[in-house]
């Protein structure tokens, strides 16, 4: 089974209904929804009582816990229809109207559970850490500090290669600090009607504020905020100008609300935006010792026949990679315990709490204990894959490449040097 494929399939089926769900007026068609959401539950239920890799585990059954949250409010609110009127009579009514629907589209933005990302699981980065704390959790424990010019940061921007962790770090603070988190991108915020994106700006920072302390986190912001120039249309050059505005503009005041940025191009910033971000923190690739620490927690619970200088040596082989990329390196290696499974025709049968199992063994394998078979021939539920050997590791090291080059570094240290700040 391709695990991968199987956790996007699910992952789509859920949406699917959620959305349509959430769309439609319909109380028989919402009912449907629901009943859908649930056969996907039923299903994924099923897999997880199943032979499981324990790389997928912890995805699968988070993503049943909150299928499983989302469904029971399915069901409560099948028949609770909310209908948007318009009114464009007199007093304003159909104004009011399209504010609250732009005020319930911003608050939908609203992370309401948390990702179960915490500190400890982000390698390294500790200027970003000091950074966050002091923005976050510092204003919260200890508020008498923070007085006259000793205030909080109001803009944090992280910006350096893809795959860095920059998103991580963003899931890390809606679960580790005390505050409203709105996870909003340039689409939540850009619309193809006149003035429209300008008021949604203005409704985001404005339910920020309501439900502050607040943090407003906005992924890949240089789509949104890069450079003006003579040539931009004036909706675009209206939005940026909306976004300094509500950031640190005359008569806004924000301030318990944090605006944390996440690029790629910090070059590509508007000089004005780049100004309102007063911490501009550069998230490098990880050094030996934050990769270390990552395959190894990555690897967790699939590490009993790895030492510490197995997991030394990939950590050495891997400079250069990213985390995204050693992420990728690993679920290709975890892979192999499978493709050998696949590969060959002798397994050795063991027993595993009282139950019969099988685990795949190379082709030259001889021995009492092996049985000559086919795995799509074996019992259901009778395949034990065995753990990650180093074996394993280094046929991925040798398969996989890093995805920055060295002319992408170096672009991203001279704007360091010039704007930023980094450990």
């Amino acid at each position: 089974m391709d695990w991968n494929k199987t956790y996007n399939s699910i992952t789509y089926d859920l949406k699917r209904s959620s959305k349509l769900y959430k769309e439609s007026d319909d109380p028989d068609q919402r009912r449907a929804c629901v009943n859908n959401h649930l056969k996907v539950i039923k299903y994924l239920e099923s897999i997880l009582e199943g032979n499981v890799p324990e790389f997928y585990q912890g995805s699968l059954k988070a993503l049943l816990e909150m299928s499983r949250k989302e469904h029971t409010i399915m069901e409560k609110e099948v028949d609770h229809i909310k209908k948007v009127v318009v009114d464009g009579g007199a007093g304003g009514k159909g104004g009011d109207k399209d504010k609250e629907k732009l005020a319930e589209g911003m608050l939908e933005t609203i992370l309401s559970e948390k990702p179960n990302v915490k500190w400890e699981d982000i390698a390294g980065l500790f200027e970003a850490k000091k950074s966050l704390n002091e923005a976050l959790i510092m204003p919260v424990k200890y508020p008498d500090f923070f007085k006259g010019n000793v205030q909080p940061w109001k803009g944090i921007l992280l910006y350096g290669p893809p795959g860095t962790g920059k998103t991580f770090l963003a899931k890390a603070c809606a679960t580790e600090c005390e505050s409203t988190f709105f996870s909003v991108s340039s689409s939540d915020l850009m619309s193809k009607y006149l003035g429209e994106s300008e008021k949604l700006i203005k409704e985001l920072f404005k339910a920020a504020n309501e439900k502050a302390p607040s943090i407003i986190f906005i992924d890949e912001i240089d789509s949104m905020c890069g450079n003006r120039s003579e040539g931009e249309n004036e909706s675009s050059r209206r939005v940026k100008t909306e976004f300094l505005v509500q950031m640190q503009g005359v008569g806004t005041k924000n301030d318990k609300v944090l605006v944390l940025g996440a690029t790629n191009l910090p070059w590509a910033l508007d000089p004005a935006v780049r100004r309102r971000f007063e911490r501009r923190v550069y998230i490098p690739l990880p050094d030996f010792e934050a990769r270390r620490y990552l395959i190894r927690h990555k690897l967790k619970g699939l590490d009993q026949h790895l030492k510490d200088e197995d997991i030394k040596h990939i950590a050495e082989r891997t400079d250069g990679f990213s985390g995204a990329d050693i992420e990728i390196l690993l679920r290709d290696a975890a892979f192999e315990p499978l493709h050998l499974a696949q590969s060959t025709d002798k397994f050795r049968r063991v027993n595993v709490g009282g139950k019969t199992k099988f685990i795949p063994m190379p082709q030259n394998s001889g021995g009492p204990d092996i049985v000559k078979s086919r795995v799509y021939d074996l019992p259901d539920g009778s395949l034990q894959l065995p753990d990650i050997t180093r074996e394993d590791l280094l046929r991925a090291t040798q398969r996989a490449k890093p995805s920055v080059s060295k002319n992408d570094l170096a672009q991203y240290e001279d704007w360091t040097k010039q704007f930023g700040m980094s450990d």
